[in-house]
């Protein structure tokens, strides 16, 4: 039996999280903002972005383990307590005096 490549399992990981990451976005922002909106959606989930926290796809990668083990609801918890504190503080920067 080959032994499993990790920087390929990284990736599938990421590929997942990546998804999960994607409609987490797409459901907070019509819930905060109550519209679609393409700019914010591409901020929240470029990789410009996670790449201010660490690696995009390690960070990606651990999105994709949390849905793994505890389903789309433990996917979003990870991205509610390390994300989204982040990018709401660099929308703050972007736009003063918008929430």
């Amino acid at each position: 039996m080959a032994k499993a490549d990790p920087v390929q399992i990284e990736r599938e990981q990421a590929w997942v999280g990546d998804a999960a990451l994607g409609l987490f976005a797409r459901e907070w922002i019509l819930r905060e903002r109550g519209k679609m909106d393409a700019e914010m959606f591409a901020r929240m989930t470029s990789n410009g972005f996670l790449a201010t926290i660490g690696n995009p796809t390690a960070i990606e990668a651990a999105i994709g383990r949390s849905y793994e083990t505890g389903g789309l609801a433990a996917a979003y918890s990870h991205i509610e307590s390390e994300l989204l504190p982040r990018f709401l503080a660099q929308e703050r920067k972007r736009t003063p005096g918008r929430r």
